[in-house]
């Protein structure tokens, strides 16, 4: 395996880390609700949760769309 087929997985693992992210929110948020010291901030950490799990998407889409494209030039 070359380097950018390895970073095409990589890219890959990113994106399916991100859209997980986006199905365990809905699971996690109640029980991060029931904490009192979280109760003030909720909007917040469903910013950063909303947040992490699109740079992981878009960070996974640029990588395989990056390495993707050199492994296409080198087939030519």
């Amino acid at each position: 395996m070359n380097k950018n087929s390895i970073q095409i997985i990589w890219g890959v693992l990113l994106l399916l880390a991100g859209t997980g992210v986006f199905f365990r929110i809905p699971q996690v948020m109640p029980k991060i609700e029931k904490i009192e010291q979280y109760s003030q901030i909720m909007p917040f950490i469903y910013f950063c949760f909303y947040l992490l799990g699109i740079l992981l998407i878009v960070g996974g889409l640029k990588k395989i769309y990056a390495h993707y494209k050199v492994i296409k030039k080198k087939d030519e």
